[in-house]
């Protein structure tokens, strides 16, 4: 893809993420620092709160385009709750709040005049555990650009989400099963078909091999590898191996815990290439645990 033609497709993703009157404009566009590589997110002093209480205190990274980057830490830490900021999906649980700033391509996500649901068409994810509808495997991957109003072309889209998904060998002649007759791994792959079909720019994945037996979490690293041309990646995982195969940039979580309240909060200790952090980190407490000392 040519730099004009990507130059072109931010602009006009920037637009879709507006909403409101003619009149209001787009929301501002917070300029970023020279770089030779495209930025996708920024974020600068990210809190979560549930209630009162706060789960993930002042988080600072960004994130660059066809990049892999691992958010690693032990339970409890907030790694999914910070994912979880990225295509405000947060914004569905009650009492949920996130304060500080993120910008997705030079825009302020959390801007009122932005588009939740835009976001997530934008900015896909993939859960836990396999989740896919009960419907035929066509009917999976079809839903999204069903939903969007397209008619046209679904076959297409169908064939090359399932390609990219390293699927369609395995499912072509089949479309019309429903997808809950697939295995554990099939089905997690197309759930990242299902994610691919509307188009996205990046992918979330929360921990998506958690519930796999290892030939199919292979398939899905290998997969990311594949796709990382095409999309920006973030992804929680507990597996360190995991994270030092996929990632090119890594995210270590850790946790302050308040003995009085019996509470913990979430806090970033560090972000490097994924070669330093599990070679050479500079702060004692990401050694520790990826050498397996603590976690």
């Amino acid at each position: 893809m040519s730099d004009g033609t990507e130059t072109a497709i931010e602009r006009s993703t920037m637009e879709r993420l507006v909403t409101g009157d003619d009149d209001a404009g787009p929301a501002e566009a917070t300029p970023s620092p020279a770089t030779d590589r495209d930025m996708v997110f920024r974020s600068r002093d990210v809190n979560v709160y549930y209630g009162s209480f706060r789960a993930v205190r002042d988080v600072s990274f960004d994130v660059y385009k066809n990049e892999i980057m691992a958010l690693i830490g032990p339970s409890g830490c907030g790694k999914t709750s910070v994912l979880r900021c990225y295509n405000r999906m947060n914004d569905l649980i009650r009492d949920a709040r996130v304060t500080g700033t993120i910008t997705y391509r030079g825009v302020d996500l959390y801007d009122e005049r932005v588009d939740a649901v835009e976001v997530r068409r934008r900015i896909g994810m993939v859960f836990q555990k396999p989740n896919p509808f009960p419907k035929s495997i066509y009917d999976n991957v079809a839903y999204g650009p069903r939903v969007a109003g397209q008619k046209k072309g679904l076959d297409d889209i169908v064939e090359n989400s399932l390609r990219k998904a390293a699927l369609w060998e395995e499912v072509s002649d089949r479309l019309n099963d429903s997808a809950l007759g697939l295995s554990g791994g099939q089905q997690q792959r197309l759930c990242i078909a299902r994610a691919i079909a509307v188009d996205p720019d990046v992918l979330l994945m929360d921990e998506p091999c958690s519930a796999l037996d290892p030939i199919a979490t292979a398939r899905i690293e290998d997969l990311m590898q594949e796709i990382k041309q095409d999309y920006t990646i973030m992804i929680v995982t507990h597996n360190m191996q995991q994270a030092a195969r996929v990632s090119d940039t890594t995210a270590f979580f850790t946790s302050d815990i308040h003995s009085e309240r019996d509470t913990r909060t979430g806090i970033l200790v560090e972000v490097d290439t994924t070669q330093k952090i599990f070679s050479n980190p500079s702060d004692e407490r990401t050694e520790n645990y990826v050498t397996g000392r603590f976690g």
